[in-house]
C-alpha cells in the first residue's frame, strides 16, 4: 500500500520533509506540494517531479489523490491546516507547535476526541532520535536506578532577526520539555526560568536556564542559548541514583589539525536529526498503512498541547521572574497510554 502524500510549506523544514519523503521512506509517494511563494514552491515541485504545486493549503488538502498531509508552513497557520485536515479525513503531521497557544492546541484535542481516532502526529521528531530512545531504554532497564536529573543543552549558532527572548522557549525550548515529558514519563509540576547577563551579540535574553520540577521528583535543567556561534549543539545527560547516561556528540568525522583533535558542529539541526526525521516519518507512514492510532508511537496532538502550555508557563516565569505553577488539563481517554 502506497499512502500518497502533500507537503504545506516549501521553506527549510517542508523541503526537507519532501526530500526524505521522495527518497528515505517505504510505502510513501510524495504528490503534491503547496506554498504562497510560486519560486520557492516550484522549486520543491520540480526537484522530487511531483506535478501538483498549489499555492492555497485548501487546494491540497483537498485534492482527492492526497491521502494525507504534513503541515510545516509558518506557526501561526498549524490549527486551521490541521481542522482542515480533520476535516477531510487525511491523518496529518503538523511540525511544532500544534498551535500558537494551549487553548487553540485544546481545540484541536476536542476535535480529535470528537472523531474518536487519533489522527494527528507532532513533529517532535527527538522521540526518534537513536541517542534519545537508547537513554529512554537504559532507563526502563531500571539498571540506573529511579532518574534524579535531565541535564539538557540546547545551542543554536545564531538566532534570527525575527528571534525574541519568548521564542527562546517556545521554539527550541520546547524540543527539550517534550522529550523531558517523554524520557521521564511525567509531566512538568512547576517552571523556574533563570537569565544570566545576555550576550552582547543579541538584543534577547540569550541565554536562558529554564527549570521543570517534574511530578514525582526529578528536575529537568534546560539551557538555551542561540548565539552560541560556534555552531548547533544539542546535548543530554540522565543521572540517575546508579549511574548516569549521556548523549554521544553526532559528527560524520574527528578532525586532528595543528595539534588539535575534535569533531564538527553543523550549522542548524537538520544534520544532527537527519536519523530522527527519517524515521519519525517512516513510523508516521507505517501507522496510516496499518490503520492504527497516527501520533501513538510518537507525539499526539495532546503532547503537542502539554508541550505548548509548559513552555507558555516558562515563558511566564520569564517574564515575572517568579516560579509558575503548571496545571494541565485532564487527560482524555483517547491518549491514554
Amino acid at each position: 500500500m502506497t499512502i500518497k502524500v502533500g507537503v504545506i510549506g516549501a521553506g527549510i523544514m517542508g523541503a526537507d520533509h519532501a526530500r526524505i519523503l521522495a527518497s528515505s521512506v517505504a510505502g510513501a509517494e510524495l504528490v503534491a506540494v503547496s506554498d504562497p511563494d510560486a519560486p520557492r514552491r516550484d522549486a520543491v515541485a520540480a526537484s522530487h517531479g511531483v506535478n501538483a504545486a498549489y499555492a492555497d493549503a485548501a487546494d491540497l488538502i483537498g485534492d482527492s489523490n492526497v491521502d494525507a498531509v504534513i503541515v510545516a508552513s509558518p506557526d501561526p497557520t498549524h490549527k486551521a491546516l490541521v481542522l482542515m485536515a480533520l476535516d477531510a479525513g487525511k491523518p496529518v503531521l503538523c511540525e511544532k507547535p500544534l498551535a500558537t497557544s494551549a487553548g487553540d492546541c485544546l481545540d484541536i484535542v476536542g476535535r480529535e476526541v470528537g472523531m474518536g481516532r487519533q489522527m494527528i502526529q507532532v513533529g517532535f521528531m527527538r522521540r526518534f532520535d537513536p541517542g534519545y530512545v537508547s537513554m529512554k531504554r537504559a532507563l526502563e532497564s531500571g539498571d540506573l536506578g529511579a532518574a534524579l536529573i535531565f541535564h539538557c543543552i540546547h545551542r543554536n549558532r545564531q538566532s534570527t532577526g525575527y528571534t525574541t527572548s519568548e521564542g527562546l522557549i517556545a521554539n527550541s525550548g520546547v524540543h527539550e520539555i517534550d522529550i523531558a515529558r517523554w524520557l521521564l514519563d511525567a509531566e512538568a509540576a512547576r517552571a523556574i526560568v533563570v537569565t544570566p547577563r545576555p550576550s552582547r551579540l543579541t538584543t534577547v535574553r540569550d541565554p536562558q536556564i529554564l527549570i521543570l520540577e517534574m511530578a514525582g521528583g526529578p528536575v529537568v535543567e534546560i539551557e538555551i542559548f542561540i548565539n552560541a556561534q560556534y555552531g548547533y549543539d544539542v546535548r543530554g545527560e540522565l543521572v540517575c541514583e546508579k549511574g548516569a547516561i549521556e548523549l554521544q556528540p553526532r559528527s560524520d568525522t574527528v578532525l586532528r589539525h595543528d595539534g588539535r583533535e575534535g569533531i564538527l558542529h553543523g550549522t542548524d539541526w537538520r544534520r544532527r536529526f537527519a536519523d530522527a526525521y527519517r524515521i519519525e516519518l517512516q513510523a508516521w507512514i507505517d501507522a496510516i498503512a496499518d490503520g492504527g492510532a497516527v501520533g501513538a508511537g510518537g507525539a499526539s496532538a495532546w503532547d503537542g498541547y502539554a508541550a505548548t502550555a509548559i513552555a507558555d508557563a516558562g515563558i511566564a516565569a520569564l517574564r515575572t521572574g517568579q516560579p509558575v505553577e503548571i496545571r494541565l488539563e485532564t487527560r482524555p481517554g483517547l491518549y491514554a497510554g
